[in-house]
Protein backbone atom coordinates (compact mmCIF):
# COMPACT_ATOMS: atom_id res chain seq x y z
CA UNK A 1 0.00 0.00 0.00
CA UNK A 2 1.16 3.53 -0.79
CA UNK A 3 -0.16 7.01 0.01
CA UNK A 4 -1.55 9.20 -2.77
CA UNK A 5 0.26 12.48 -3.39
CA UNK A 6 -3.00 14.39 -2.82
CA UNK A 7 -2.81 13.33 0.80
CA UNK A 8 0.66 14.60 1.69
CA UNK A 9 -0.44 18.08 2.76
CA UNK A 10 -3.59 16.92 4.58
CA UNK A 11 -1.72 14.21 6.48
CA UNK A 12 1.08 16.62 7.42
CA UNK A 13 -1.44 19.15 8.78
CA UNK A 14 -3.32 16.41 10.59
CA UNK A 15 -0.11 15.14 12.20
CA UNK A 16 0.85 18.63 13.40
CA UNK A 17 -2.63 19.13 14.91
CA UNK A 18 -2.44 15.69 16.54
CA UNK A 19 0.91 16.47 18.20
CA UNK A 20 -0.09 19.98 19.33
CA UNK A 21 -3.43 18.88 20.78
CA UNK A 22 -1.87 16.02 22.69
CA UNK A 23 0.93 18.19 24.09
CA UNK A 24 -1.65 20.75 25.23
CA UNK A 25 -3.91 18.09 26.70
CA UNK A 26 -0.98 16.50 28.54
CA UNK A 27 0.14 19.87 29.93
CA UNK A 28 -3.37 20.61 31.22
CA UNK A 29 -4.47 17.23 32.56
CA UNK A 30 -1.50 14.84 32.92
CA UNK A 31 -1.04 15.47 36.62
CA UNK A 32 -4.68 15.08 37.61
CA UNK A 33 -6.15 12.78 34.95
CA UNK A 34 -3.43 10.63 33.31
CA UNK A 35 -6.05 8.11 32.13
CA UNK A 36 -7.86 10.90 30.30
CA UNK A 37 -4.64 11.81 28.46
CA UNK A 38 -4.21 8.20 27.35
CA UNK A 39 -7.81 8.08 26.14
CA UNK A 40 -7.32 11.33 24.24
CA UNK A 41 -4.19 9.94 22.52
CA UNK A 42 -6.06 6.80 21.46
CA UNK A 43 -9.04 8.75 20.06
CA UNK A 44 -6.99 11.35 18.18
CA UNK A 45 -4.58 8.70 16.85
CA UNK A 46 -7.58 6.80 15.51
CA UNK A 47 -8.77 9.94 13.73
CA UNK A 48 -5.31 10.52 12.27
CA UNK A 49 -5.10 6.93 10.99
CA UNK A 50 -8.56 7.32 9.47
CA UNK A 51 -7.32 10.43 7.67
CA UNK A 52 -4.35 8.49 6.32
CA UNK A 53 -6.70 5.75 5.08
CA UNK A 54 -8.52 8.31 2.88
CA UNK A 55 -5.40 8.60 0.74
CA UNK A 56 -4.31 4.97 0.55
CA UNK A 57 -3.59 3.21 -2.74
CA UNK A 58 -3.80 -0.53 -2.06
CA UNK A 59 -1.76 -3.04 -4.02
CA UNK A 60 -4.11 -4.88 -6.37
CA UNK A 61 -4.11 -6.64 -9.71
CA UNK A 62 -5.89 -4.36 -12.20
CA UNK A 63 -8.16 -5.67 -14.95
CA UNK A 64 -6.97 -4.85 -18.47
CA UNK A 65 -9.40 -5.88 -21.23
CA UNK A 66 -9.88 -3.85 -24.39
CA UNK A 67 -13.46 -5.05 -24.85
CA UNK A 68 -14.58 -4.29 -21.30
CA UNK A 69 -15.58 -1.20 -19.34
CA UNK A 70 -13.71 -1.23 -16.03
CA UNK A 71 -15.10 0.39 -12.90
CA UNK A 72 -13.55 3.84 -12.31
CA UNK A 73 -13.99 3.91 -8.52
CA UNK A 74 -14.31 1.85 -5.37
CA UNK A 75 -17.72 1.82 -3.73
CA UNK A 76 -21.26 0.56 -4.22
CA UNK A 77 -23.47 0.70 -7.32
CA UNK A 78 -26.38 2.99 -6.38
CA UNK A 79 -27.91 3.78 -9.78
CA UNK A 80 -28.51 1.78 -12.94
CA UNK A 81 -30.98 3.54 -15.21
CA UNK A 82 -31.52 5.13 -18.59
CA UNK A 83 -31.33 8.91 -18.55
CA UNK A 84 -31.14 11.80 -21.00
CA UNK A 85 -27.72 13.43 -20.87
CA UNK A 86 -28.09 17.19 -21.25
CA UNK A 87 -24.39 17.97 -20.93
CA UNK A 88 -22.65 16.28 -23.85
CA UNK A 89 -24.54 13.57 -25.73
CA UNK A 90 -28.00 15.25 -25.70
CA UNK A 91 -29.51 11.78 -26.06
CA UNK A 92 -30.43 8.81 -23.90
CA UNK A 93 -27.58 7.07 -22.11
CA UNK A 94 -27.28 4.24 -19.62
CA UNK A 95 -26.17 5.67 -16.27
CA UNK A 96 -24.22 3.59 -13.75
CA UNK A 97 -23.34 5.41 -10.53
CA UNK A 98 -20.87 4.31 -7.86
CA UNK A 99 -21.14 5.82 -4.39
CA UNK A 100 -17.80 6.24 -2.60
CA UNK A 101 -17.99 6.28 1.20
CA UNK A 102 -15.28 7.93 3.33
CA UNK A 103 -13.87 4.45 3.96
CA UNK A 104 -13.38 3.66 0.27
CA UNK A 105 -10.25 4.17 -1.84
CA UNK A 106 -10.60 7.57 -3.53
CA UNK A 107 -8.50 7.16 -6.68
CA UNK A 108 -10.47 7.38 -9.95
CA UNK A 109 -9.35 5.29 -12.96
CA UNK A 110 -10.00 5.31 -16.71
CA UNK A 111 -12.70 2.77 -17.64
CA UNK A 112 -11.34 2.28 -21.19
CA UNK A 113 -8.40 3.12 -23.44
CA UNK A 114 -8.94 6.11 -25.70
CA UNK A 115 -8.63 9.84 -26.20
CA UNK A 116 -10.08 12.53 -23.96
CA UNK A 117 -12.38 14.58 -26.21
CA UNK A 118 -14.23 16.57 -23.55
CA UNK A 119 -13.23 17.97 -20.16
CA UNK A 120 -15.29 20.39 -18.09
CA UNK A 121 -15.62 21.43 -14.45
CA UNK A 122 -19.04 22.56 -13.18
CA UNK A 123 -19.52 24.56 -10.00
CA UNK A 124 -22.55 23.58 -7.97
CA UNK A 125 -24.08 22.46 -4.70
CA UNK A 126 -22.87 19.88 -2.21
CA UNK A 127 -25.95 17.69 -1.82
CA UNK A 128 -25.49 14.21 -0.35
CA UNK A 129 -24.12 11.94 -3.07
CA UNK A 130 -27.11 9.57 -3.13
CA UNK A 131 -29.52 12.42 -3.93
CA UNK A 132 -30.67 11.93 -7.57
CA UNK A 133 -30.14 15.66 -8.21
CA UNK A 134 -26.44 15.44 -7.31
CA UNK A 135 -25.59 14.29 -10.86
CA UNK A 136 -26.74 17.58 -12.35
CA UNK A 137 -26.69 20.10 -9.48
CA UNK A 138 -23.58 19.28 -7.44
CA UNK A 139 -20.01 20.43 -7.96
CA UNK A 140 -18.72 17.99 -10.60
CA UNK A 141 -16.13 17.33 -13.26
CA UNK A 142 -16.90 15.50 -16.50
CA UNK A 143 -14.64 13.94 -19.09
CA UNK A 144 -15.48 11.97 -22.22
CA UNK A 145 -13.17 9.23 -23.44
CA UNK A 146 -13.52 8.16 -27.06
CA UNK A 147 -12.42 4.77 -28.32
CA UNK A 148 -13.31 4.17 -31.96
CA UNK A 149 -17.08 4.50 -32.23
CA UNK A 150 -17.53 4.32 -28.46
CA UNK A 151 -17.67 7.34 -26.17
CA UNK A 152 -18.03 7.14 -22.39
CA UNK A 153 -18.67 10.10 -20.09
CA UNK A 154 -17.17 9.82 -16.61
CA UNK A 155 -18.45 12.29 -14.05
CA UNK A 156 -16.79 12.94 -10.69
CA UNK A 157 -19.37 14.35 -8.29
CA UNK A 158 -18.71 16.12 -5.01
CA UNK A 159 -20.94 15.45 -2.00
CA UNK A 160 -21.71 16.76 1.47
CA UNK A 161 -18.21 15.83 2.71
CA UNK A 162 -16.26 15.82 -0.54
CA UNK A 163 -15.36 19.44 -1.23
CA UNK A 164 -12.54 18.97 -3.70
CA UNK A 165 -12.42 17.16 -7.01
CA UNK A 166 -9.02 16.64 -8.63
CA UNK A 167 -8.91 15.81 -12.35
CA UNK A 168 -5.70 15.26 -14.32
CA UNK A 169 -7.20 14.66 -17.78
CA UNK A 170 -6.69 17.03 -20.72
CA UNK A 171 -8.50 17.23 -24.04
CA UNK A 172 -6.47 15.41 -26.70
CA UNK A 173 -4.70 13.23 -24.15
CA UNK A 174 -4.38 9.52 -24.91
CA UNK A 175 -5.32 7.52 -21.83
CA UNK A 176 -4.86 3.91 -20.80
CA UNK A 177 -7.47 1.73 -19.15
CA UNK A 178 -7.18 1.66 -15.30
CA UNK A 179 -4.61 4.48 -15.23
CA UNK A 180 -5.48 7.22 -12.77
CA UNK A 181 -7.35 10.27 -14.08
CA UNK A 182 -8.40 11.92 -10.83
CA UNK A 183 -9.16 11.89 -7.13
CA UNK A 184 -12.15 12.96 -5.00
CA UNK A 185 -11.16 14.02 -1.50
CA UNK A 186 -13.23 12.29 1.16
CA UNK A 187 -15.42 10.26 -1.16
CA UNK A 188 -18.63 10.97 -3.03
CA UNK A 189 -19.78 9.53 -6.33
CA UNK A 190 -18.71 8.71 -9.88
CA UNK A 191 -21.22 8.41 -12.74
CA UNK A 192 -20.64 6.53 -15.98
CA UNK A 193 -22.81 7.42 -18.97
CA UNK A 194 -22.70 4.48 -21.38
CA UNK A 195 -24.33 3.72 -24.72
CA UNK A 196 -27.88 2.42 -24.33
CA UNK A 197 -27.82 -1.34 -24.78
CA UNK A 198 -24.46 -1.82 -23.05
CA UNK A 199 -24.35 -5.31 -21.55
CA UNK A 200 -23.78 -4.76 -17.86
CA UNK A 201 -21.96 -7.16 -15.57
CA UNK A 202 -22.85 -5.42 -12.30
CA UNK A 203 -26.06 -5.16 -10.31
CA UNK A 204 -27.65 -2.52 -8.09
CA UNK A 205 -26.07 -2.39 -4.60
CA UNK A 206 -23.09 -4.46 -5.71
CA UNK A 207 -19.76 -3.56 -4.06
CA UNK A 208 -17.19 -2.76 -6.74
CA UNK A 209 -13.47 -2.01 -6.95
CA UNK A 210 -11.90 0.68 -9.10
CA UNK A 211 -9.65 -0.71 -11.79
CA UNK A 212 -10.77 -4.27 -11.06
CA UNK A 213 -14.53 -4.80 -11.43
CA UNK A 214 -15.92 -5.13 -14.96
CA UNK A 215 -18.91 -2.81 -15.41
CA UNK A 216 -19.91 -4.05 -18.87
CA UNK A 217 -18.94 -4.91 -22.41
CA UNK A 218 -18.32 -2.40 -25.19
Amino acid sequence: MTIHREGYKSIAIGTIIFVMLNLLFRWLFAASFPWLCLLFVIVTLGLLLFLVSFFRIPNRTLTIDEGKIICPADGRVVVIEETVDEEYFKTKRLQVSVFMSPANVHVNRNPIDGEVVYNKHHKGKFLVAWNPKSSTENERHSIVIKNGENEILVKQIAGALAKRIVNYAQVGQKVKQTNEFGFIKFGSRVDLLLPVGTKLQVELNEVVKGGVTVIGTL
